[in-house]
Parts: C-alpha cells; structure tokens; sequence
C-alpha cells in the first residue's frame, strides 16, 4: 500500500515551512549567539524566538500549520498519531526541580491549556497521596508536585495533547530514538496505514532542547561549536543547538486520491538499526547504519543508483560526518548530490529527521536542491551542495543517527 504525504507543518529557526525552504534555498542561517540563560555562558544557538520555546507551543503551531495545508477539518476520530521528542518536557521538568512548588503553581496543563491544580500547602510538602486517598512519604524530598502535574510531563504527553486538539480516539505512538525520533516516528505512522489500524496518521517531531542541563550536558562533552555550524567542513567544530519540528499528514494513497488531495510525495520505505554499541559514538565500520539503508531501499524497490539526493544527518562533529561520509562514499554512486541543512536550523535533535524528511519533500516537489550552509572548504570527496540548484529529484533519502548507535534512513519519492 502506497502511504503518501498530503499536508506538512514545519517550525525552525528560519520560520515556518514555506518561509524556511525559501531562506534555505537562500543560503541564510538562523544562528545566531544567545545567552537564554544568565548563569550559562552565551552559545550559538538556533532559537525561534527571543528564548527558549515550550515543547506544547511548537506542537500546536506545526500541528495547526499540518492540518490547514491538508485541507483538513476537525474532529478526526480516526486518526492516528506518532509523535516523537528526544527531550520532550525536559524543561519544565528542570524548572520544578530547581523552583520546585513556586514554579508549579503557574504550570499550564501541556494536555488542554487549562491551570493545573496548584502545589499542595508547604505542610504536605514531602507526602504523597495514593489512590484511595493514603499518604505516604517521599524520601529527600525537596519540593511537591502534585499528580496532575507529574502526569503532565511524562514523555509521551506532547503525543497525547496532539490526539486531544484533533479529536483522535486512534493509536497513539510517542517513539523516543534520540536523533533518529522523527524519523522512527514517519516509519511508525506508515506502519500504522499500512497495517490497517488507519487509514490517515499525524507524524514527526517535535523538540524543545535548549534547556540548562542540555547545554551544560553537551558543552562537558565538547558537542558543541563555538563559532557557528560547518557540516562536513574541514574546519567544522560541533553542532549548535536548534529548536523546532515538523509534522506530516501520511494517507493512503487511496483516501488521498478519493478527497482530492494534493500530495507532495510518498513514503517509498525506511530502514531502522541500532548499533548495540556505544552510548554516544557509532560504532567502527558503520555495519548497522548501512544495514538500515539496504534495508531502506530494498523496501523502497529501489536500487542505491535510484536515489538523486541525500540530507545526510551532518551534525558537523568530527566523528558523525567522518562516520557518514564513508557510508555513503560506500554505498552510494559518485556524484550523488549530498546536503546538510544543520548550517541554517541548528541542531534539533529529535525532530532533525523530520525536518529533513520535510526539506527532501520540498526538493521533490519543486525539484530543487538545498545548499550545505556553513560550508567553506569541504572535508570530503562528495558532491556536496554548495548552493541551490535545480535538479531532477525522483528518490530522496534522509539519514539519522543517534545517540546509542540509533540508525534510521527512509526514501521519499515523487507521485507515480
């Protein structure tokens, strides 16, 4: 069964879908150095606004932005949902570990909007209620957050609230595979079609990862690029940290031909492996990536020659674009076009695939390459996009790869 892509709603650093292809395609950037947090230092960072954006805001605006470019109207009872975060409430998970009940009693219910109940009276602070009323005490505990509030935040909620603003009484997935998210989440939604559990799917997503600990975390590392983002440069120096998201309305091609929907292209496959290695570095010989790509085109029908454009990951740390530069010198034709779109959004972690996912589709339908941004001198033998350009673009793939030797490709094609 064909699946294919009928509405699309995308958020970064560069603005909204249409708004971003087109800075994209410009060669444009939306990094810049911020300081979101007085007791980190400033960083290079891919905001979307003024500061740190909430995980809810982000998922409504892409969500709103996908179902108006489908043509699609409220309620959708049958539909399915896949909506992945790396990070999902992280944020607000930190802020009440740092405020505790104070930062709690302004908390918004991330579900519908409405004002959670507020922290319990300093006397309680330390106990907990159980079902049938009881109360028992927490060990170390330092502040209280009531049960509303902790339901909130667990990861699959950003998921959850989606299916409540559509009205879906469907499946709901929130997959979690580190920067592979958004892709996993595409493969799970066509899945979904596939199967029979639906017959539409709302897929992608979403990330709000500039948080303190986020930065600390990666900054110990040494992740991150001090002067800006350079995939596959021979001077790149890390990733910078982005924010955003993208979600897709998957139909089968059938729903999708009987109300006359526009398509922007279909999901012709995807391959998904983990390493079962390392915690943050993928594993030696890339055996696993590469067998998420076969995996990829032999269920896409498609042969390694077929495919006319790759959004390779490029997080411009040395050993990620070491890493993938080899797998697709090995598994790819010479002179396949190759891109990174980190160089304009930043990295958005968990929603990097989906924004990817995004950009191959508007390259597909308006048979146009985005340019490598950042790149200056690259690093290695590809046919690298130095600026945009037409192309014919039958078959596209996107690559992901994440933390704990995650591995994900899928192809996106023009309509048959």
């Amino acid at each position: 069964m064909d699946v294919v892509v009928t509405g699309i709603g995308l958020v970064s650093a560069l603005g909204t879908l249409k708004t971003s292809w087109k800075r994209l395609l410009s060669g444009e950037s939306g990094i810049d150095r911020h300081q979101p947090f007085l007791a980190l230092e400033a960083r290079h960072l891919a905001l979307i606004g003024k500061k740190p954006a909430g995980l809810i805001t982000l998922t409504r605006q892409v969500l709103a932005d996908a179902l108006k470019d489908a043509n699609l109207t409220l309620p959708l009872p049958d539909c399915g949902i896949a909506i992945g975060s790396s990070r999902g409430f992280q944020a607000n998970l930190e802020l009440l570990a740092s405020e505790g009940s104070s930062a709690a009693d302004s908390v918004t219910d991330v579900t519908d909007g409405r004002k959670t109940e507020v922290g319990r009276s300093r006397r309680e602070v330390g106990r907990w209620k159980s079902e049938d009323g009881r109360e028992f005490p927490i060990t170390d505990s330092k502040f209280s957050i009531t049960d509303s509030q902790f339901v909130n935040f667990l990861p699959h909620m950003g998921a959850i609230a989606a299916a409540r603003a559509i009205g879906s009484t469907g499946p709901v997935l929130a997959p979690m595979a580190a920067c592979a998210t958004g892709l996993q989440s595409i493969a799970r939604a066509v899945d979904l079609i596939r199967t029979g559990e639906c017959q539409r799917a709302i897929a992608g997503a979403v990330e709000a990862p500039i948080t303190p600990l986020t930065l600390a975390g990666f900054s110990r590392m040494g992740a991150l690029a001090n002067t800006g983002c350079y995939p596959f440069d021979e001077n790149r120096e890390g990733f910078v940290l982005g924010e955003g998201g993208a979600l897709f309305v998957l139909e089968s091609a059938e729903l999708a031909r009987r109300r006359g929907a526009k398509i922007y292209g279909r999901i012709s496959g995807f391959g998904l492996t983990n390493d079962a290695c390392h915690a943050t570095a993928p594993a030696l010989g890339g055996k696993s990536a590469i067998a998420a790509v076969n995996q990829c085109l032999k269920r896409s029908n498609l042969e390694a020659i077929d495919i006319d454009f790759i959004h390779a990951h490029g997080t411009a740390t040395e050993l990620n674009d070491r890493h993938e530069a080899l797998l697709i010198e090995k598994l790819f034709h010479r002179g396949v076009a190759v891109s990174s779109t980190k160089g304009a959004t930043g990295h958005t972690l968990g929603a990097s695939g989906a924004l990817g996912a995004a950009f191959c589709l508007m390259s597909v339908k308006y048979q146009m390459l985005p340019p490598c941004v950042g790149m200056t001198k690259p690093g290695f033998e590809l046919d690298f996009v130095r600026c945009a350009r037409s192309a014919i673009v039958r078959n596209a793939v996107c690559l992901s790869f994440g933390f704990g030797g995650q591995n994900a490709a899928i192809v996106l094609s023009g309509e048959c």
